[in-house]
C-alpha cells in the first residue's frame, strides 16, 4: 500500500462505496494526514462507529445530520464544520443529497486506494 498520494482529482479519481448512498474519493495523504471527498444520497446512513483517526469536515451542499455517541444532533447545512475526535462515537442521516470535505489524521490505512 502506498505511503503518500500527493496529488488527486475529485473527477477522474475512483469513487468507492463507503456504504449503501454514500460513495468517497480519497484525493491525497500522506502518513499524517488525509482529505477525502464524500458523495451522500439523501435517505442514507451510517452507523454509529468509532475509528483512531482524528477527523474535521466541512459540508460543501446539502444537510446532513452527524449523532453522536452521547445522542447530540449536529445539524449541518452547506457552510458549516465539524469535528470528531480520536474513537469519539459518531453515526450520521443524510436529509438531502449532500457533499463533505474530509480531513482524517493521522491517515486512515482502510482508505487508501
Amino acid at each position: 500500500m502506498d505511503e503518500k498520494k500527493h496529488r488527486g482529482n475529485l473527477h477522474t479519481d475512483k469513487r468507492v462505496e463507503r456504504a449503501k448512498g454514500i460513495e468517497r474519493v480519497t484525493l491525497s495523504y500522506d502518513k499524517d494526514s488525509m482529505i477525502c471527498y464524500f458523495y451522500l444520497e439523501k435517505g442514507s446512513t451510517l452507523e454509529m462507529h468509532t475509528h483512531p483517526e482524528s477527523q474535521n469536515g466541512f459540508v460543501v451542499k446539502g444537510h446532513i445530520h452527524f449523532i453522536k455517541g452521547d445522542g447530540e444532533v449536529l445539524d449541518l447545512h452547506a457552510g458549516d464544520a465539524y469535528y470528531f475526535a480520536s474513537m469519539d462515537p459518531h453515526g450520521s442521516k443524510i436529509l438531502e443529497d449532500t457533499e463533505l470535505i474530509e480531513c482524517f489524521s493521522p491517515s486512515r490505512d482502510d482508505y487508501k486506494d
